[in-house]
């Protein structure tokens, strides 16, 4: 049987014949059937990300709506500013807890740049965003969602904040950076990460960790189960972003 001529050649250039024009054919058709969440607890860069999921083919939705968030098939957790700031709006709509419920029911979630760093267990950032440090013991330290171990910590580098692009390098087995050529450029700006000395304990616990460096190395990503997350912007990154984004969504 012949392919539908209303179709012609450009479905049948799209479709393929080959097993990888089938496979894109499928990875495409998985991209637009995805419902994605980002949710809306007060962060500025909620429309980026909007965009940009968008961009990959996503059908997006921005809401605080917990039934929304609990039942999408991924849902994008942004963040940028001060930690305490992001922790605060994302209490208020209950996000901590719907973070953790999706985790508990296996459903994914993505965490970008604070979105990231709301997911360890705590940010010695001070409290309102100076910049300092909190020394230990002063009950100051500011509580995450907890879903992974570890404390984000003021990177020890001489400009702050690491502003722009930069190289990563993944670990053999992540599906972020899967066809990602290597010394591909990401965009950040931070100041605060999860630092080299307390990683550790997160890829012991089995999560995959993709290292980047200012001044000293740093997770600039994470994978464990269902739940991933970049301190760069994939939404600021173009097509490197758009190709790590695809492959978030193809993995739902």
């Amino acid at each position: 049987m012949s392919e539908p001529k209303a179709r012609g050649a450009a479905w049948t250039e799209e479709r393929g014949t080959s097993d990888e024009g089938r496979q894109r054919f499928k990875a495409r058709r998985r991209r637009a059937s995805a419902k994605i969440t980002v949710l809306d607890y007060g962060s500025g860069n909620l429309r980026s990300a909007q965009r940009a999921l968008e961009r990959v083919g996503a059908r997006v939705e921005v809401t605080a709506d917990p039934d929304a968030a609990l039942e999408c098939d991924g849902l994008a957790v942004p963040g940028v500013g001060a930690f305490a700031a992001c922790m605060s709006g994302l209490r208020a709509v209950g996000g901590d807890k719907l973070i953790a419920r999706r985790i508990e029911l296996g459903r994914p979630v993505l965490g970008i740049c604070v979105g990231m760093q709301v997911l360890f267990a705590a940010s010695a950032e001070a409290p309102g965003g100076a910049g300092g440090v909190v020394p230990p013991g002063k009950g100051c330290w500011t509580e995450g969602c907890g879903a992974w171990p570890g404390t984000v910590e003021r990177l020890d580098a001489e400009v702050l904040p690491h502003m722009g692009w930069n190289t990563v390098s993944p670990p053999p087995g992540s599906v972020l950076f899967a066809g990602i050529s290597p010394g591909t450029r990401f965009y950040f700006v931070h100041s605060y990460a999860l630092r080299s000395p307390g990683a550790s304990e997160l890829a012991d616990a089995g999560a995959l960790v993709t290292w980047a460096e200012h001044g000293e190395p740093f997770a600039a990503a994470a994978e464990r189960g269902v739940l991933s997350a970049t301190q760069f912007h994939p939404e600021k990154s173009g097509d490197a972003g758009a190709a790590l984004l695809s492959n978030w969504l193809e993995n739902l």
